[in-house]
């Protein structure tokens, strides 16, 4: 039985090496990919027309997850680790990451190189460059083992070139942007147990829906920048089993 599996681990490699190597000599349009799933080249970075920045955290969420692009167009994706842990993220059809999964969770200590995938360390930050030719669906995810299944994962829409220039602006928020911020009102900021009160709308990244909620802050001096009654901007993360605000700013 083992050297059964063994010859299957071989087996697998030697797809992905083939995929690989197709992908470096321009047979297939992107890394693991087939020609009727195209998923886009690797772009020139002289041809960038805007830049995409997209975090990543340990609570196994992109942000944002959804992010739409012309036909044609080169996007710099600009991921950023905020978490404490790895991350990835990989470009590929749904059925590509699938099955890419399964084999990360055999293979754990794997580390990604080809064009369409990035791993980045706790803290730091790396970029795709890559052009996106074929309108339609193009997914992506984190393959570390267990992220994709706790839903670690999201989708680029490419749109044909009549979509409205006004609709490719609004897209893709950086971490530091109102935009992708949670729009709140404190109600309690309690100074001895370094915890704040907010009621607050949809928490994207955190996949929760408006409420009231008791959150711990990641800094005690954001304790002194509000008060009950404030209007706020936040973010929040899952830390070590509690809902942390990361940052808040006085909303405009």
């Amino acid at each position: 039985m083992k050297s059964i599996n063994t010859l299957k681990l071989i087996a697998v490699c030697i797809i992905l090496t083939r995929a690989t190597a197709a992908f470096s000599s321009g047979n297939h349009t992107g890394g693991h990919a087939h020609a009727e799933e195209s998923i886009g080249n690797a772009g020139d970075a002289a041809k960038v027309s805007r830049t995409v920045t997209v975090d990543m955290s340990d609570a196994m969420r992109f942000t944002p997850s959804s992010i739409t692009v012309k036909q044609g167009e080169t996007i710099r994706l600009i991921a950023k680790n905020s978490g404490a842990i790895k991350h990835e993220m990989v470009l590929g059809s749904e059925k590509e990451l699938k099955e890419h999964n399964e084999v990360m969770k055999k293979n754990p200590e794997m580390e990604h190189a080809d064009a369409n995938m990035m791993t980045v360390a706790p803290g730091k930050t790396a970029e795709i460059i890559w052009q996106f030719t074929k309108a339609g669906k193009v997914n992506f995810a984190c393959l570390q083992p267990g992220h994709y299944d706790a839903g670690m994962k999201g989708i680029v829409t490419v749109r044909d070139g009549s979509m409205p220039s006004a609709e490719v602006k609004k897209q893709a928020p950086t971490v530091a942007e109102p935009g992708a911020m949670t729009e709140g009102e404190i109600r309690k900021v309690d100074m001895d147990n370094k915890k704040i009160t907010i009621k607050h709308g949809e928490i994207k990244n955190l996949d929760m829906p408006g409420m009231t909620m008791v959150f711990q802050v990641k800094d005690d001096a954001m304790l002194n920048r509000v008060k009950a009654g404030d209007k706020v901007r936040f973010t929040a993360e899952k830390m070590g089993g509690a809902m942390v605000v990361t940052d808040i700013q006085a909303a405009k």
